[in-house]
C-alpha cells in the first residue's frame, strides 16, 4: 500500500505562523532585506509628511522593486499580485499588500534617489569583502524604449501630411462659409473637423520644431569636428606635408528628410540591434569591475555608438568613494577607441585597453606564443597603448572585457528580462537603468558570499 505525506488543508495551526518559516535561510529575498536594512534610506523617509493615512516604509518598497528587477518582475501590478501569491514576495512585504499604484508612485518619484543607493550598495559590498576597484570592463547594449518605432514620425512625412491639413482645413473653412456655417453633408460637424485639424497641424508643428532642434544640435557638433580636421589639415600644409586621404566635406544645417521623433517617447532614439534591423531604444553603459562582475558604473545615452561615453563612464569612476579603490585599467572594445577617449583615460590616471581594430581569429600558435615586440620610443599614448595590446600581458588583460561585461548583460536581459524600459523619458530611463544594475548587484553580491 502506498505511503503518502498527509495534505491536510483544513487543520489549523497550533500556533500562529512565522514570516521566518516561509523561506530557506539561503533564499535571495532575505539578502534583499538585509541589505535594504543597512542602507540610509533618510533621504527617502524625510519626504514623508505624516499626515493622513500610515505609508508604506520605504524599506519595504524599495525591498520589492529590487527583488522584483532581480527576478524578473518589473510591472507594479504583477508585484502587488505577487505579494499574495509568492512566498517570497509577501515575506519581502512583511505579509501587507501595497497597491500598484502606491508602488509605482514610489519608484517614479525616487528615481533620482537611486544614485546615491547604488553607491551604498557598492559600499557595503567592499564592507562584505566582495569587491576592490581595479580593472573595470566598459561595453553598451541596446535596450528597447517603451515605444514602438512605429510611432516614429520622420520630417518628410510630417511635412506631408501637414500639407494635406491645410489643405483640408482650407477646403472646410470655404464648404463652412458657402453653407452660412450650417453642415452641408449629413452627419458631418465642419467646425468639429476643421479644430480637429488644427490640433493635429499644432502637434505636426511641435514635432517639426524638435527635429529642427536636433538638427541645429547635429549641424552644430558636425560644424566644429568639420573645422578641428581642417585646422589639422592646414597644419599638415604648413609643415610642408600633404594631408592623407579625402578632403572633409563641410557638413550641411538644417534637417533631413529622415530625421524623425518619436511620438510616444520623444527622447527615445531609432538604433540598429544585435541580429540585424532596427528598434526605438536607448543605449545602456556599464561599467564592470573584472574580478566580482559588479557594476560599478551605469548610465544611459541616445547615441547609436559609444565613442563619446568614456568621458561619462570615467566622471561616475572618479565621483565612487576612496573606500572603494581605485580604478586602474579600463578595457572596451573597437566602438569606444579615438585618441581624445584614450587622453582622457590617462588623463584619469586609468590606463586604457581599448581595442584599435577587431581581433584576428584563429591566430596560428607561433603568433600567439610569439615573444613581444620592444617597446616603441615614444610618448604617443596611443601608439603605446597599441603596443600594450599586442604583448602577452595586454591581451591577456582585454580578453577579461568579453568574459566580464558581456555574460551581465546576457544576464540582465536573458534572465532577469530586461529586454525594455517600463519608463518614458530619458530621465527616467536611466533611473530606471540604475536600479536594474543595483538589482544586478545585490542578486551578484548574494552569490559571491555563498561562493566565500
Amino acid at each position: 500500500m502506498a505511503n503518502f505525506v498527509n495534505a491536510d488543508r483544513e487543520t489549523d495551526y497550533l500556533f500562529p505562523p512565522s514570516m521566518q518559516d516561509w523561506l530557506p535561510e539561503d533564499h535571495m529575498a532575505r539578502f534583499v532585506v538585509d541589505v535594504v536594512d543597512q542602507l540610509d534610506l533618510s533621504e527617502l523617509t524625510q519626504q514623508y509628511a505624516g499626515r493622513g493615512s500610515k505609508a508604506h516604509h520605504p524599506a519595504v518598497l524599495l525591498s520589492l522593486l529590487i527583488y522584483g528587477y532581480a527576478t524578473g518582475v518589473f510591472s507594479s501590478r504583477k508585484i502587488e499580485r505577487a505579494t499574495y501569491d509568492s512566498i517570497a514576495f509577501r515575506y519581502l512585504a512583511a505579509n501587507t499588500h501595497p497597491d500598484h499604484d502606491t508602488i509605482a508612485a514610489f519608484r517614479r518619484r525616487f528615481l533620482p534617489q537611486l544614485e546615491s543607493l547604488f553607491v551604498q550598495v557598492l559600499l557595503l559590498a567592499r564592507e562584505m569583502k566582495l569587491m576592490k576597484l581595479g580593472r573595470i570592463a566598459l561595453d553598451g547594449t541596446k535596450v528597447k524604449a517603451n515605444a514602438s518605432k512605429h510611432k516614429a514620425l520622420s520630417y518628410k512625412h510630417a511635412k506631408k501630411i501637414e500639407a494635406q491639413l491645410k489643405s483640408e482645413v482650407s477646403a472646410l473653412t470655404a464648404l463652412a462659409e458657402a453653407a452660412d456655417q450650417t453642415p452641408v453633408v449629413e452627419g458631418m460637424d465642419v467646425p468639429a473637423e476643421i479644430s480637429r485639424r488644427e490640433a493635429r497641424l499644432a502637434a505636426l508643428a511641435e514635432a517639426k520644431r524638435k527635429i529642427e532642434a536636433r538638427a541645429q544640435e547635429r549641424f552644430e557638433h558636425e560644424q566644429a569636428d568639420y573645422q578641428q580636421k581642417q585646422a589639422k589639415r592646414q597644419a599638415q600644409r604648413d609643415q610642408g606635408k600633404k594631408p592623407r586621404g579625402r578632403e572633409p566635406k563641410a557638413p550641411l544645417p538644417g534637417p533631413r528628410d529622415t530625421d524623425q521623433v518619436n511620438l510616444s517617447d520623444e527622447e527615445s532614439r531609432i538604433m540598429p540591434v544585435s541580429g540585424g534591423g532596427f528598434d526605438q531604444c536607448y543605449n545602456a553603459q556599464a561599467g564592470v569591475d573584472t574580478e566580482t562582475m559588479l557594476v560599478v558604473s551605469a548610465h544611459i545615452t541616445q547615441a547609436t555608438n559609444d565613442k563619446k561615453e568614456v568621458a561619462p563612464a570615467l566622471s561616475r569612476l572618479s565621483a565612487l568613494p576612496e573606500t572603494l579603490g581605485t580604478a586602474t585599467d579600463l578595457l572596451a572594445d573597437t566602438g569606444y577607441f579615438s585618441q581624445a577617449n584614450v587622453q582622457a583615460c590617462i588623463g584619469s590616471q586609468i590606463q586604457p585597453s581599448l581595442a584599435i581594430a577587431r581581433d584576428q581569429h584563429h591566430r596560428s600558435v607561433f603568433e600567439r606564443f610569439a615573444p613581444d615586440a620592444p617597446v616603441p620610443n615614444t610618448d604617443d599614448p596611443v601608439v603605446l597603448m597599441k603596443h600594450q595590446l599586442t604583448t602577452q600581458s595586454g591581451r591577456a588583460l582585454y580578453a577579461l572585457r568579453k568574459q566580464t561585461v558581456e555574460p551581465v548583460f546576457g544576464v540582465i536581459k536573458q534572465v532577469m528580462g530586461l529586454r525594455q524600459f517600463s519608463m518614458r523619458g530619458l530621465d527616467k530611463v536611466a533611473g530606471e537603468w540604475t536600479l536594474a544594475t543595483l538589482a544586478w548587484n545585490v542578486k551578484r553580491m548574494n552569490v559571491l558570499r555563498m561562493a566565500v
